[in-house]
Parts: structure tokens; C-alpha cells; sequence
């Protein structure tokens, strides 16, 4: 049975093609679910969560092409975010998945997460200074308060936590 398909310079697993569906399919469903729940479902941070998805249960490059092309996607599906807020933030979720390769095997995993997730969150906000600065006037600089971004950082990185360990646990036996 054939487990994956070849491409130039990566290999995607069948888990990564099935990921990768349900994430698009969840950011194409977002406008229609936040509008039947009557709750701004980007405050739960979807992209995030797909990204670590892929982190945690794929590949690394699978996490990658997750975080530099889900913004852009929910852009030319749903113009939201705008374009450049889009860029920002494939920007910070490719950093996300960058500080987590390098903390996780030197820190705790539950501190390599919730770092790489507020790491990427301050490189943002940086970024995001010298667009409003510049390319886009006007925009609020926190558009998710920083309490529920701080409620679903930890939530994230409890079920990292929880994954890891189920992991380890089910290797030892």
C-alpha cells in the first residue's frame, strides 16, 4: 500500500494530505461558522491551531506550507485578512514553527510551545508596528485581546503537552 506521494524535495504522508484538507476546509468554513455561532471564530486563533496540528501530528514541512499559505488562502477566499495583514501573519506562524524546532528538544515542550507561540506574537506586533507605520494607517495594533490570546496560548500548549506525552508514554511500551 502506498503511504505517500513524492514531490521534488518532500515527502507528504498520507496524515499530511489529510491535514492539510481539513485545514483548508476549516479556514473556507470560518466566515460561515463564526456567522451560525455569532462568535468571531478568529478569536480561537484557527490558523494557529492548524499550524500546530501539522507540527505536532505531520511533518515540519508540512507545517511550513500550512503557515506561509493558509493566510494567503483565507485571503483570496474570504478577503480577510487584508493582504498585508495576510503576509504578517504567515510570516509569524512560519516563525512560530521555526522557534519551535529549535526550543523543543533543548526546553520543556509545554515551554517550547507557549514560547515559539508568544515569540512568534512579539515578531508580529513588530512587524505589524511599521506596517500601520507605513502601509496601513489607521489599524488597531491588538485585534484579539491579549487575555483570550494569552487563554488560547495556554490551551495550545496544554494539548502539545498532553500529545507529547501520550507519545512518549506509547513508545515506552
Amino acid at each position: 500500500m502506498i503511504t505517500s506521494v513524492q514531490a521534488p524535495a518532500l515527502k507528504l504522508g498520507i496524515k499530511s494530505v489529510v491535514l492539510d484538507i481539513i485545514a483548508i476546509a476549516f479556514i473556507y468554513l470560518m466566515p460561515i461558522l463564526s456567522h451560525l455561532l455569532s462568535f468571531p471564530m478568529y478569536f480561537i486563533e484557527p490558523m494557529r491551531i492548524m499550524v500546530i496540528l501539522a507540527m505536532i501530528h505531520t511533518h515540519r514541512n508540512n507545517a511550513y506550507i500550512l503557515a506561509l499559505t493558509l493566510p494567503l488562502f483565507s485571503f483570496v477566499v474570504a478577503m480577510h485578512p487584508v493582504f498585508i495583514k495576510s503576509l504578517l501573519i504567515a510570516v509569524e506562524l512560519a516563525f512560530m514553527v521555526a522557534v519551535f524546532q529549535v526550543l523543543y528538544k533543548k526546553i520543556h515542550v509545554f515551554a517550547a510551545i507557549f514560547v515559539s507561540i508568544w515569540a512568534s506574537k512579539l515578531f508580529y506586533y513588530a512587524l505589524k508596528f511599521v506596517a500601520i507605520a507605513t502601509l496601513m494607517p489607521g489599524e488597531s495594533m491588538v485585534g484579539i485581546a491579549l487575555y483570550i490570546q494569552l487563554i488560547t496560548s495556554i490551551i495550545m500548549s496544554l494539548y502539545v503537552f498532553y500529545i507529547f506525552g501520550y507519545k512518549r508514554q506509547k513508545q515506552t511500551k
